[in-house]
């Protein structure tokens, strides 16, 4: 996997604003703290843009909170979608048709 390659989350960006020092001690404590291995959190890091593949939201929350992003600023890629009142709204396929 190349280090240009487009990835699904800013963790690796957000890490690299660290010190070494500090990115060392982060490799390091992070996975402790959120509860996973220090493979999980390389498979989370190395996830790419277009792989079906996601992060639990409960970790991206923690991450967003590590890394102090607002809330959807762990992702590379916009999701966008309805509102309830335009799905309420919205023809719907009648089924059989």
């Amino acid at each position: 996997m190349s280090d240009s390659a487009v990835r699904k989350y800013k963790i690796n960006e957000c890490l690299l604003k660290r010190s070494i020092d500090h990115h060392r001690v982060a490799i390091r404590k992070i996975p402790n703290y959120m509860g996973i291995s220090l493979n999980t959190l390389h498979n989370y890091r190395n996830i790419l843009f277009n792989d079906p593949q996601d992060i639990p939201h409960e970790i991206v929350v923690l991450f967003e909170q590590l890394f102090e992003l607002q809330p959807g600023g762990l992702l590379n890629k916009p999701i966008r979608g309805k509102t309830l009142d335009d799905l309420i709204n919205s023809e719907l396929p009648q089924k059989g048709k």
